[in-house]
């Protein structure tokens, strides 16, 4: 039976796999500018300056397409809570605190890309879009209590970032807008480096403290939720996006959670001890249920789907 590291040791081992991965980062990710993603000769002044202010038939987005930028964006707008957090549980010495900063700086940007693109083409109210900003930044994101540590919240990040890239580039495909999907591939592209970092920072940790880090991820991936819970129509929106295809069971389950367990053989290891074959079972019955419970998703959605459909039928031409 292995000796559990604490938390300091565990970051102190693997300081050396943050320093290389934090430099293969900085050699793949590409710089880029929000201003060249927005249209800006679309743009106009808003009554306070003399012009018009918003009205919905300015949009040219569906109510779909609203949705999900609205949640992704003020998704990302909580960076200072997950700066904090990321701060806290990791480190801001070293490779570690290098690696803090530059994700940070990187994921600013999403933020003022996404809202400079809104405002400009007039796709969401934005007054609006404000005060949702203001709720959801002024009740920030905190981990449940039980969730402090390095090895839960590399767990969670490494499956929420990747559920962002897949959130943020099937919204490009909604808006059914070139400029808009060129940026949100951008975006997605940098979600992805984020995720890769984290990816192979949480299999080093499996590597280093197998039972401990078996633990947190089976915690991790049975209680997951995605950062924006609880932001201003979460609900309404979330259904609506998982409903068309932009984030649902399906993909949190073929998408994200199953290619990183592949990733990290998870299933096929076999340097657990008892408490991390422990968890792996409750992971193995939990990964069971989510395959029952997206193919109960799917069949509820098809079904909607055709009500919804036979009733546009029945509309007077």
């Amino acid at each position: 039976m292995t000796k559990d590291l604490t938390q300091l040791e565990i970051l102190t081992e693997l300081e050396p796999v943050a320093e290389q991965n934090l430099n293969r980062h900085l050699s793949m990710a590409k710089d880029w500018h929000p201003h060249d993603y927005v249209p800006w000769d679309e743009g106009r002044n808003f009554a306070a300056m003399g012009g018009v202010d918003w009205e919905p038939e300015q949009s040219r987005l569906s109510e779909v397409a609203k949705a999900a930028m609205i949640t992704n964006l003020l998704t990302e707008d909580n960076l200072p809570s997950y700066h904090r957090l990321i701060a806290q549980n990791f480190s801001q010495d070293g490779a570690w605190g290098s690696w803090v900063g530059r994700w940070t700086a990187e994921e600013n940007r999403h933020g003022i890309v996404m809202r400079d693109y809104l405002v400009v083409t007039r796709g969401v109210d934005p007054v609006a879009l404000e005060q949702a900003r203001m709720i959801h930044m002024t009740q920030g994101v905190d981990a449940p209590p039980d969730w402090d540590g390095f090895l839960v919240n590399v767990a969670y990040v490494t499956f929420q970032e990747l559920a962002t890239r897949v959130s943020h580039r099937n919204t490009g495909k909604v808006c059914e807008d070139p400029i808009a999907d060129r940026m949100l591939q951008r975006v997605a592209a940098d979600e992805n480096l984020h995720m890769i970092f984290y990816r192979n920072m949480c299999g080093a940790a499996l590597d280093l403290v197998p039972d401990q880090a078996m633990m947190a991820l089976t915690r991790v991936l049975t209680s997951f939720v995605m950062p924006g819970a609880g932001m201003p129509n979460w609900r309404r929106n979330s259904v609506l996006m998982a409903k068309h295809g932009i984030y649902d069971l399906r993909q949190h389950l073929d998408e994200v959670v199953a290619p990183v367990l592949k990733k990290w053989d998870v299933f096929e290891r076999n340097d657990f001890g008892p408490r991390g074959e422990q968890a792996r079972d409750r992971l193995a019955e939990f990964m069971e249920k989510l395959g029952r419970d997206v193919l109960k998703f799917e069949e509820q959605r098809d079904r909607m789907l055709a009500r919804e459909a036979a009733k546009g039928d029945l509309q007077p031409a």
